[in-house]
């Protein structure tokens, strides 16, 4: 039961690794990180209360999924930041040459979205789990506390 219960941890805790480790770079260098949030042409105070909020979402909402504390909520807060953030930084068809091809600018920045995308996605099935029945049941579940838990760590007796 450890081994399964440490397996359940360590997925959620690599799921959100990337959310961690960028919440790290924003305080070693928040001068660069509103430097790229400005990239998308925002006032130098916005930046700063973007920048601001995106660490306190990152932290605060990785913490809840790998916890399981209000691990719903953080799984829908991870997914809204991953589409917003895929949707505004990652602008892959302005950049006008997409191609499969290995000198292509758009290319690495598709990529960049779909591995955004494809996060948002896992997000889902934390929060609300991978088959139709668990999907309803979740959606109920955070609709009637959007404070609940899939209780991750849990054991269920069959």
């Amino acid at each position: 039961m450890l081994a399964e219960t440490l397996i359940v941890f360590g997925l959620r805790f690599i799921l959100v690794a990337v959310f961690l480790f960028s919440a790290f770079y924003v305080v070693v260098d928040f001068k660069g990180m509103k430097a790229y949030v400005k990239s998308i042409r925002v006032q130098d105070g916005t930046a700063s209360v973007m920048a601001g909020g995106a660490l306190l979402l990152k932290v605060l909402a990785s913490l809840a999924v790998v916890s399981g504390m209000a691990d719903r909520l953080g799984a829908i807060a991870l997914t809204g930041f991953c589409v917003i953030t895929a949707l505004f930084y990652k602008r892959f068809w302005d950049l006008g040459d997409f191609a499969f091809r290995a000198d292509s600018k758009a290319m690495p920045v598709f990529w960049d979205f779909l591995k955004n995308v494809s996060l948002a996605a896992a997000f889902i099935l934390i929060a609300f789990g991978g088959d139709v029945e668990s999907l309803r049941e979740g959606l109920s579940a955070f609709v009637e506390n959007p404070l609940s838990s899939t209780h991750p760590y849990e054991w269920r007796k069959e």
